[in-house]
């Protein structure tokens, strides 16, 4: 390892350091601050500040540099999902901000795509909200989406991705002129859309009244996230908060969801890096290390690997590995295994539903894309 202290602070509590092949997973860590935003973080320890002041300058500067009306600083994605969700039921009203999750006499109805049910839809329903499908699993129609906005419907969300796998849905901007001529908000989740730099905050742009992105993709501490959006749905975020509940005395449902003036000040040398940064030679260097690991690999029996080229999102390149298990007589999945039994592990994971893995190198250390296509190559010798 290029670092001989690496992994020392988790030695010693007993816990074993990892080699984290797999990307920004909230799991394992999400995230490396660059320098500068380290070193951010480590200057906003010298004052305490009044946190309603700090997300309103830090709110501007984002917003400014991401071209959007407004923005606020969250704990995560996640959280940004939940608050949007709050802040549209319950707005700015106080009564109703200390009523929730219970949403009685309060539309409560978020309308999704069937085919775009995922994992983190989970958020919404935090804050009391009831998720209403609307289209079928083949298909999603502009007529699917009128017929399902009910006078309980709250606001239509949308899971968008450069890379979506989600074929057949109805588009953002089918989404906003449907859901905006009936006087419903709409609600976009695009945390993993940094890249492009027209990527981030285009929903807005488009029209959605918030859209969310995950900070740890841009080298921001991972439990950080933006809430983009109108200054109208900014402001009700603002209201059913942490901010709101100890700057405004009221009890929202968002006060377990507190950041720090550091993850805020973090986040904003994050942002300010990432808008003016060379993504060029970002890109050239995550490609040469893809090639790092893919040079151990070669003409090795058994084994089909490739480079994955897109450039879209927030893991750009990336090693596509499958294994022949007739000529092999391992499973992917035993690869998997063997390398996080390995000194030190390296994690890797099968996604449900495939027959490969794939190995990006976000997360790597100095000299750790060679280790990792060292130890695969090892596997098979």
């Amino acid at each position: 390892m290029a670092n001989s202290n690496w992994g020392d602070v988790y030695k010693e509590l007993g816990a074993q350091p990892i080699i984290n092949a797999i990307g920004s997973l909230s799991l394992l860590g999400g995230s490396t601050p660059p320098p500068e935003v380290k070193d951010a973080m480590d200057r906003a320890d010298s004052a305490y500040i009044s946190l309603i002041e700090l997300q309103e300058k830090a709110g501007q500067v984002i917003a400014d540099l991401a071209n959007v009306p407004a923005a606020f600083i969250t704990s995560g994605a996640g959280s940004a999902l939940t608050l949007a969700t709050a802040a549209i039921m319950a707005g700015d009203d106080t009564n109703k901000i200390q009523q929730l999750p219970d949403t009685t006499g309060m539309k409560n109805e978020i309308l999704i795509q069937k085919r775009q049910r995922y994992w983190y839809d989970r958020c919404l329903e935090l804050a009391g909200a009831r998720l209403v499908e609307f289209g079928s699993n083949e298909s999603t129609t502009r007529s699917d989406l009128e017929n399902a906005i009910g006078p309980n419907t709250a606001a239509v969300h949308h899971f968008a991705w450069e890379r979506s796998p989600h074929s057949n849905v109805l588009s953002v901007g089918d989404t906003i002129d449907i859901a905006h001529s009936n006087g419903i908000p709409v609600m976009v989740d695009a945390a993993r859309d940094i890249y492009p730099l027209e990527s981030f905050g285009k929903y807005v742009r488009m029209g959605a009244d918030f859209q969310t992105i995950a900070a740890k993709y841009i080298g921001a501490p991972q439990s950080t996230g933006l809430a983009l959006g109108t200054p109208e749905m900014i402001h009700k975020i603002f209201c059913n908060s942490f901010i709101g509940y100890e700057g405004r005395k009221v009890r929202g449902i968002g006060r377990p969801q507190k950041v720090d003036r550091q993850e805020m000040i973090g986040l904003v040398a994050a942002v300010r890096r990432w808008f003016t940064m060379d993504h060029e030679e970002r890109l050239a260097n995550i490609e040469q290390q893809c090639q790092n690991v893919i040079a151990p690999l070669k003409n090795l029996s058994g084994i089909t690997v490739k480079m994955i080229e897109s450039t879209v999102g927030n893991h750009p390149f990336g090693v596509q590995f499958s294994v022949d298990q007739t000529e092999t007589t391992m499973t992917i999945q035993d690869v998997v295994d063997m390398l996080k039994m390995g000194d030190p592990p390296i994690w890797t994971r099968v996604e449900e539903n495939e027959d490969y893995i794939v190995i990006h190198p976000f997360a790597f250390a100095e000299g750790e894309d060679q280790i990792v296509g060292e130890r695969i190559a090892l596997l098979f010798k």
